[in-house]
């Protein structure tokens, strides 16, 4: 009789115990379903996603842009020299060099008019650095003496006017700049002599309406000496 409290009381904690248990296994249970669940889903997602990849589908540009032709203005022109170099413009200013950009130097002569031309654009962005005419007065000369540099004046239209420009200009090699003034003197060569028949075609042109003028008043005076004669 006297151990029965004690019996009763051991029996009420083992049924409180028994049920923490019971209600820690159900959170537990509670507490890693919803994991579970997620990663489940999450599972889901990335199979449809890895399903949309995986079809293949071709979707149509909602604009479609077209190639369109640029004009370098190039286009009816013969190239005589390409060559990679370096320019410099003199700044009067500052009186100081300045650069004008690293590209390719080319001489181009036109198809109709025979004209040749030295045009330079920069090699990132195409920006024209110089562009003026090949003139038989212009004059290379050695930039303190190096075999690598030529300078020369020239009336340039790379800004949109026409302005009077020292250009100084640096080759990669001994090779690259003698091809450059050989090519360069050539082309004056060919303006020359396009000079030259320019003014024999002014003067013949000349002599021919001298000709005209003097056999108009030849005819002129033929004509008005019988009307006088008759008068008389």
């Amino acid at each position: 009789m006297a151990g029965e409290p004690f019996d009763a009381e051991e029996k009420k904690e083992e049924a409180t115990v028994s049920q923490l248990a019971a209600t820690s296994t159900i959170e537990g249970e509670t507490h890693h379903a919803a994991p579970s669940a997620t990663t489940g889903e999450e599972g889901a997602e990335e199979k449809t996603g890895g399903e949309e990849e995986d079809t293949g589908a071709q979707v149509a540009p909602i604009i479609r842009l077209e190639e369109v032709a640029i004009s370098t203005g190039e286009e009816n022109e013969d190239v005589l020299l390409d060559s990679k170099a370096k320019l410099y413009r003199f700044d009067k200013d500052g009186n100081q060099w300045k650069e004008r950009g690293v590209g390719q130097v080319k001489l181009l002569q036109h198809k109709e008019t025979g004209k040749i031309r030295l045009l330079m654009r920069q090699s990132r962005t195409l920006k024209i650095c110089a562009n003026h005419l090949v003139l038989p007065a212009t004059t290379l000369q050695e930039h303190a003496g190096s075999d690598k540099t030529w300078v020369w004046h020239a009336s340039d239209y790379s800004d949109g006017e026409l302005k009077e420009e020292l250009f100084c200009i640096r080759f990669g090699s001994i090779e690259s700049a003698q091809k450059f003034k050989t090519a360069f003197e050539e082309a004056q060569d060919k303006m020359r002599g396009k000079e030259e028949s320019a003014d024999e075609e002014a003067d013949s042109a000349a002599t021919a309406l001298g000709g005209l003028s003097v056999e108009e008043k030849t005819t002129k005076e033929a004509t008005e000496k019988p009307a006088t004669e008759a008068q008389a």
